[in-house]
């Protein structure tokens, strides 16, 4: 089956990115949220996104209108239902994603495709809840969407191996790299990633350095374009949180364990740049 349709259900900064990007390439893109507020918010984002594209000429004016027109808002689910393909990006919580997926379900053929932008629940679980476990994956994307260029494409043992492939080329259409892994907690990148910045945290209240001197030794001596404290704030310190606290009861193991410091900035909500408070 070719995609031509796709359907992507939540318009956040991971929604709506990914539903940029799926424009940019070509593709009918109808987006689902639960107001119009929400969706309105989404939409300045794509356009000040690809604004910005435009000015550094990564973009051309025809580009951007035709993306735009490619685009379409909806508050009603059963618009999606004509979809080849719907990407899920809502809220990280398993009972909201398991709940969509039933209604999905019900609703859309059994050729449509399902993929979850989740960053650590279970495929398998979500899968599980349809009747078509062979036909939804994980497409997780970087954040942010427009400029990053992994995507994680993940299979569980249920999984169709033409559509798997299928969803390899659809996220390198998109313009991606995309990486192959398994359904397993934290996949690739935040299996290596959280481990690392919960391990930062650590070393602070250990008292081996500042904050900034901590960012300054991982930006200067192991050259990454940011160091821990400054990606906490980006990611989002509640987000790191959640994600700790899933890893740590699939794994069990210690390098998971949230420090105490996280949680000491979580609970007044200083969750980093998006609350105007975090680690800076």
């Amino acid at each position: 089956m070719e995609i031509q349709k796709v359907g992507v259900v939540g318009c956040g900064l991971m929604g709506s990115g990914i539903a940029q990007v799926t424009a940019t390439a070509g593709f009918q893109v109808t987006v689902r949220e639960v107001n119009d507020a929400l969706l309105d918010k989404g939409f300045e984002r794509i356009h000040s996104s690809l604004s910005k594209l435009v000015e550094k000429n990564q973009l051309s004016e025809v580009e951007k209108k035709n993306t735009l027109s490619r685009l379409k808002r909806t508050t009603n689910l059963n618009d999606l239902k004509d979809s080849d393909l719907i990407l899920e990006a809502i809220i990280e919580n398993p009972q909201a994603k398991k709940d969509l997926y039933r209604e999905l379900d019900a609703l859309c053929p059994k050729q449509t495709i399902f993929a979850s932008n989740t960053s650590s629940i279970s495929i398998t679980e979500m899968a599980a809840v349809t009747k078509r476990p062979e036909r939804l994956i994980g497409l997780h994307f970087m954040n942010p969407v427009p400029l990053m260029k992994l995507v994680e494409v993940i299979r569980t043992v249920m999984t169709d191996d033409a559509v798997f492939e299928q969803m390899v080329k659809f996220a390198e259409r998109l313009g991606k790299e995309p990486v192959r892994t398994w359904d397993r907690v934290g996949f690739i990148v935040n299996r290596l990633l959280v481990p690392y910045l919960l391990d930062a945290v650590r070393v602070f209240e250990q008292g081996f350095g500042s904050i900034p001197d901590i960012d300054k030794s991982i930006r200067l001596g192991l050259n990454h374009p940011m160091g821990p404290f400054t990606l906490l704030d980006f990611v989002g310190l509640d987000t790191t949180l959640y994600i700790a606290e899933i890893m740590f009861e699939e794994y069990r193991e210690s390098r998971f364990a949230t420090p105490p410091l996280l949680k000491r900035l979580v609970t007044p909500g200083c969750n980093g740049r998006k609350s105007g408070r975090g680690f800076y």
